[in-house]
């Protein structure tokens, strides 16, 4: 396509001719044209590199588009894989999101995904194909508009890939710049015009595009995504970031977060940690137990850290925190009382397995440190125990939990996809207590787990604030089978081994193994972000944070126990990246608090309602995040605990 400005751009097909060179092409338009382009294409076993070339005769914006054939594969036959943002047909996403609910086809800019990547998978066959783009991709530019034909304002390396739908067979669609069609997603649930934009070449100039085609053949659709991740990951290579802080440091900085963010009431005590505004991070009234909170997985983590350094503020901080639950948040039922906002005086009466199960595993942390200091606090066992036969009477006979209930067990959620939430609470709590009782449930509950969600690849729905495919459903599914290996033994230990790894990497399907490029001007740009380590949220909340909790630590231990070096490597890469944006004095980040870690961190042309690239939305919730970090920081939790 080439565009004169303030006109309608023109669309050439092209004719692809092979010249007197060996594997040389070039292609033709059905005129002459102000622009040369010429192609190479170089095959290596199941690879094939393009390398094409566009050589400007005069002054041009252009857009190039190229579709590569996936072997003939009928459309209706395949599964799509574009990483952290597109899984199968992505029909769990609603119609307000990408999906085959609104088109069978879909180019999207390359910075929405982990990797510059799409994949093909042919169930009828079990072939796939996948095209990785392979140029540095360095820079951004900042566009006037944001749809229809759009010239940029300067240099970019940004270009588009994706699948399509031609004449019933699946192909593959890369191009430079980058356009997204036949919808933009701005914003959650917001689907736009499709916008194509165009890059200026000068002339005598020459702008050269490569991109890597791989086939191969996958048992199904796991497995696939396994050797994607694989092949990917040993190209790409991603290295540590380079950071100068050590973990004395990034818990000293995040416990100023303990400190400022405590509120006291007549009612709980907590830390105010979600809905906060980044400008002043002033309590918002907001007290969680899981979630966007962990309320109750900060005050233990403060607890511990007020012991270890010697800080009494700190743990009286935290100690109140744990009096007023013990008394006052708990439901008549014998849940927590989940969430909470003393400003408006709302108090949802609908309970959800994730919140609880979060809450629980953070007493039991909590409950277990105690109990190696010689103090016992039979109060919150009770209260434990209480909650964990609620557990048992809410478990489904296919071993699933309820998403969501009210306090008279009334089902508001039935889905499963947040079962595997359950199952590490579950499991701590059978070697806390010696019941059994807890680890069958567990069991069982993996089960469910492994047939219907990690067999099938279909993960979903462990986030509350959306209904789709999401990074947490894998990465929870992962832990909770590491936490059942870890309570078994031999074969049965193995298996558990076996699906925490199939989880897995799914999970990482979703943490970038590159650094998307951003325009000056842009905070996070400017102040050097690398994305490399960072995950994606999910379809519908389409951007990148920090939640990695336990993680490492299940990569770490996948390495040992199965070989795979892989996850050990990028276990570190992700160690030293999540680190970048900690906000203290001289370095706040863009937060007007030291030690409240940023959470919306907006990679791509998406935001929440504010902002956009290359900033946070103005609302945030550091309550989880420094929750996460500190416990990445912890390392080899779960293995003592289990000791």
């Amino acid at each position: 396509m080439l565009k004169n400005p303030g006109n309608p751009a023109e669309c050439y097909d092209l004719e692809i001719e092979k010249t007197n060179s060996e594997n040389t092409y070039s292609y033709k338009a059905g005129k002459v044209l102000p622009v040369e382009i010429t192609g190479r294409i170089e095959t290596s076993g199941n690879t094939v590199h393009y390398k094409i070339s566009l050589t400007a005769h005069e002054d041009v914006f252009f857009n190039f588009k190229q579709n590569i054939a996936a072997g003939g594969a009928n459309h209706q036959d395949c599964q799509f894989l574009m990483p952290g943002f597109w899984y199968r047909h992505n029909f769990r996403s609603p119609r307000e999101a990408p999906s085959f609910h609104t088109s069978e086809s879909w180019q999207v800019r390359e910075d929405r995904l982990s990797s510059p990547l799409t994949g093909v998978y042919d169930e009828a066959s079990g072939r796939y194909f996948t095209v990785l783009r392979t140029d540095d991709i360095h820079t951004d530019a900042y566009t006037a508009i944001y749809h229809g034909e759009v010239i940029l304002s300067g240099e970019s390396d940004l270009g588009f890939t994706g699948f399509e739908s031609m004449e019933g067979q699946a192909w593959l669609s890369v191009g430079y710049p980058y356009r997204e069609s036949p919808k933009a997603y701005i914003r959650k649930l917001t689907l736009a015009p499709p916008v194509i934009t165009f890059r200026e070449l000068k002339k005598g100039e020459t702008k050269t595009l490569n991109w890597i085609v791989k086939r191969g053949k996958a048992s199904d659709f796991s497995d696939f995504v396994s050797q994607v991740w694989t092949s990917t990951y040993d190209y790409l290579k991603p290295a540590p970031v380079e950071t100068v802080y050590s973990r004395d440091m990034v818990k000293k900085t995040l416990s100023n977060f303990f400190t400022e963010s405590f509120v006291e009431t007549e009612d709980l005590n907590y830390f105010s940690g979600i809905h906060l505004h980044t400008d002043d991070c002033r309590d918002m009234g907001g007290a969680e137990v899981g979630f966007i909170g962990r309320v109750l997985l900060n005050a233990f983590f403060a607890h511990e850290y007020a012991i270890e350094s010697d800080h009494p503020t700190l743990g009286k901080i935290a100690e109140k925190i744990f009096e007023s639950y013990l008394e006052k948040g708990f439901t008549e039922s014998g849940f927590f009382r989940e969430s909470i906002n003393y400003r408006t005086n709302e108090e949802p009466h609908v309970y959800s397995i994730r919140r609880q199960s979060e809450g629980v595993y953070a007493i039991l942390n909590y409950l277990h440190y105690e109990r190696k200091q010689g103090r016992r606090h039979l109060k919150w066992e009770a209260r434990m125990k209480d909650l964990l036969s609620n557990f048992l009477r809410l478990q489904n006979p296919d071993g699933s939990f309820p998403r969501k209930f009210k306090d008279n067990f009334e089902l508001m959620d039935s889905t499963g996809g947040s079962t595997a939430s359950a199952i590490v609470p579950l499991v701590m709590a059978s070697r806390y207590f010696n019941e059994k009782l807890y680890l069958k449930s567990a069991e069982k509950a993996g089960d469910y787990l492994e047939t219907e969600v990690i067999e099938k690849s279909d993960y979903f729905s462990s986030t509350l604030d959306a209904y789709c495919e999401d990074k947490e459903a894998s990465l929870y599914a992962s832990t909770a089978m590491y936490y059942l290996a870890l309570a078994s033994s031999g074969r049965k230990g193995d298996h558990y081994i076996r699906l925490a790894r199939k989880s897995a990497y799914f999970a990482l399907s979703w943490y970038y193994l590159w650094d998307v490029p951003f325009a000056k001007g842009q905070m996070l740009g400017d102040m050097g972000l690398k994305t490399r380590g960072w995950g994606n949220v999910s379809v519908e909340n389409n951007h990148i944070d920090v939640f990695i909790f336990e993680f490492v630590d299940v990569l770490n231990y996948l390495s040992k126990e199965t070989g795979e070096e892989r996850f050990s490597e990028f276990a570190h890469v992700i160690e030293t990246s999540m680190l970048q944006l900690l906000p203290f004095p001289g370095h706040m980040c863009g937060v007007a608090r030291t030690g409240y870690y940023p959470e919306v961190v907006q990679h791509t042309k998406w935001d929440y309602g504010k902002n956009g690239k290359g900033f946070y939305n103005d609302i945030f919730a550091p309550g989880w995040t420094v929750a996460s970090l500190w416990e990445m920081l912890t390392p080899g939790n779960g293995v003592e605990f289990m000791k």
